[in-house]
């Protein structure tokens, strides 16, 4: 169901316009104010660069081989002959890598295998609640979870576009910084090893096993060995003339003829078993230089981390705190403005209307004009403050003007009932702004028109 809404077409028509002019006036107004905000929020964010203690970042960047999901392809040709001979698709994903090798690698340099032993390395203890209040688990080892965080300090990231993991660490004490980042290279560069060791053991598990095997089939078959070899074949040359005539010579000759095909067949086997024993002594060759070869790791240190000295900090930056001081200081002033304009006892530029002579002075014939377009009425002119006496000769040769002192009287009241139109007359930063306020809201309740506002200097 649709509910329609009326908007009126005068609300629509309706403008919204900004007085620059006044917004400039009173800006300048309290110019002292902006400039004393202003400058205190500079020099405040500035001192905080001499105040606040000093923090050091340190870094390291880590090179990760994508090839270090297997432990022997890079060196053993077998295995790369077998995934050759599997199609194009399953050499290629391992030589890549796969999609999420450096995932993986993330997750494996942040968890616990690693981030624990750098806890105790560094004895990294939970403490007292801002250094002032007990805490139940003072003096424990904190948790993993608890040292990455929200994932701010310490920072691992991969570099885009590369093979690259960066590592950083931010703390008070330069000391620190540097030894957690050398502690965590060097745990996860361990957990590489063992993971490889593990790896390259169970390989050379599973090759010694069907290597064992295999031997025992070609012992197996070189025991039941049977048959003629074929050679034998050779000497048979007159049984094979006399095979012709005799029938016994015929059976004699296929007898021999069975034995060497026995033989023949027999040694294909023992050669097939044969090669296949080499073909795994090989594997295994290999497998066991792997294992020797084990407590090396792919992680190559791109960037070592380096001990900072005392006035290599990463923060504060005083360049970076003046900035941070201009951009508060100017918003504060900017409240500080607006808090001015509401709460001050003297009249503001906020509380003017629209229609506003700034200098009476210097624009005395705007106000001529004015009056010189309403002779016909009856004007009243509100003074708030005393109008000046070079002015005040020219403003009385007006017939339709009466002067009315501001004030919360019967008079006044009658003055103004009296009067078409009104002009008031009132100085910044002098007249009650009080008053103000309430002779103009009783102008506006007796439904009597201000034409203008002007400002004494």
């Amino acid at each position: 169901m649709q509910q329609t809404v009326y908007i009126p077409q005068e609300e629509l028509n309706e403008e919204i316009t900004i007085d620059l002019k006044k917004i400039f006036f009173a800006l300048w107004h309290r110019k002292i104010l902006i400039t004393t905000i202003f400058l205190i929020c500079i020099l405040s964010f500035a001192s905080l660069t001499f105040i606040l203690s000093k923090k050091y970042t340190v870094s390291a960047d880590l090179y990760i081989n994508k090839t270090n999901n297997t432990n022997m392809i890079e060196i053993n040709p077998y295995v790369l002959e077998e995934l050759g001979g599997t199609g194009g698709g399953g050499m290629a994903t391992i030589l890549a890598g796969g999609g999420n090798v450096l995932a993986n690698e993330m997750e494996l340099i942040k968890s616990p295998l690693v981030i624990d032993k750098v806890i105790r390395e560094n004895n990294l203890v939970y403490k007292k609640k801002l250094g002032i209040f007990p805490n139940k688990k003072e003096g424990e080892y904190i948790s993993t979870q608890a040292f990455l965080g929200k994932g701010k300090n310490p920072i691992f990231e991969n570099k885009k576009g590369s093979n690259v993991l960066s590592i950083e660490y931010k703390s008070k004490d330069p000391e620190l910084a540097y030894n957690v980042v050398n502690s965590i290279i060097n745990n996860y560069i361990e957990l590489h090893k063992q993971l490889n060791s593990e790896k390259s053991k169970s390989d050379q598990k599973i090759i010694e096993a069907e290597y064992t095997k295999a031997k025992q089939a070609l012992k197996q078959k070189v025991d039941t060995m049977n048959g003629l070899p074929e050679q034998a074949m050779m000497s048979t040359g007159n049984l094979t003339a006399m095979s012709a005539f005799s029938n016994s010579a015929q059976r004699a000759l296929s007898t021999i003829k069975g034995q060497v095909i026995s033989g023949e067949r027999s040694r294909i086997e023992v050669t097939e078993e044969a090669a296949k024993v080499a073909n795994l002594s090989s594997k295994l060759e290999w497998a066991r230089m792997v294992d020797q070869m084990s407590d090396s790791s792919k992680v190559l240190v791109l960037k070592e981390p380096q001990k900072l000295r005392d006035f290599e900090y990463s923060s504060p930056k005083l360049l970076i705190n003046i900035l941070l001081g201009i951009v508060f200081g100017f918003i504060a002033s900017i409240f500080a403005v607006i808090i001015a304009e509401i709460t001050d006892k003297k009249l503001t530029y906020s509380m003017l209307g629209d229609n506003i002579i700034y200098d009476l002075e210097n624009d005395f014939s705007d106000i001529k004009l004015t009056l010189l377009a309403k002779q016909d009425k009856k004007l009243a002119i509100i003074c708030f403050e005393n109008i000046p006496e070079t002015i005040l000769p020219q403003l009385q040769t007006f017939a339709n003007i009466k002067f009315v002192k501001a004030d919360i009287t019967n008079e006044f009241a009658q003055d103004v009932k009296n009067s078409d139109e009104l002009i008031i007359f009132a100085k910044v930063g002098q007249t009650n702004s009080k008053l103000y306020k309430q002779i103009k809201t009783m102008i506006s309740e007796m439904n009597k028109k201000i034409i203008q506002e002007v400002l004494i200097k």
